[in-house]
């Protein structure tokens, strides 16, 4: 009995050896393969956000968004200046990943989109031509969006159309594909 007991702890001890051995050299893999480490650097990522939070007039400061300068732009169209808005936010979900997208009503959506967000950040300028005065975002006829969040990170996008009564078959719809 005393001999199978040794055998058994022999085999078990080896086996353990043996997977400690290939986790050592797999772990060992990864580490030569790292980039150096710096002790003045940290992953970028955390740097701009950072530097995001702590200052966000700089962002503003950067000049106007081009993707909100397509939004009822001249040479555009209703299609495009819906995904526009639908790529506005994806930037809002890419910068607020735990909340995304904004929520309310279309005046509440415009003053995140805006800046009343907790960056700071405008993703469409305050005196934007799409924005009416009362801080609604408004298509190229004048009507504002209706917004109807499907889910955190889906939002579906009316526009009533040229004849600006929603409910009418020149109505425009954006409804982005399922994630």
């Amino acid at each position: 009995m005393t001999v199978r007991r040794a055998t058994l702890f022999a085999l078990v001890a080896a086996l353990l050896l043996g997977l400690a051995a290939i986790l050592f050299l797999r772990v060992g893999r990864v580490i030569a393969n790292a980039p150096p480490l710096s002790a003045s650097s940290a992953p970028p990522a955390i740097e701009n956000r950072k530097s995001k939070i702590e200052n966000p007039s700089a962002a503003a400061d950067s000049g106007p968004n081009p993707l909100a300068a397509e939004l009822n732009a001249p040479t555009g169209t209703i299609r495009r200046d819906l995904e526009v808005l639908n790529e506005l936010f994806v930037n809002f979900q890419t910068n607020f990943p735990r909340t995304g997208n904004p929520v309310g009503e279309n005046s509440e959506i415009t003053a995140a989109l805006t800046g009343a967000n907790p960056i700071g950040f405008a993703f469409v300028p305050k005196n934007h031509p799409a924005i009416n005065a009362a801080g609604e975002l408004c298509d190229r006829w004048g009507t504002p969006f209706r917004f109807h969040q499907l889910s955190g990170t889906q939002m579906e996008i009316h526009s009533a159309g040229p004849d600006r009564q929603f409910g009418t078959a020149d109505d425009v719809e954006f409804a982005p594909w399922p994630k």
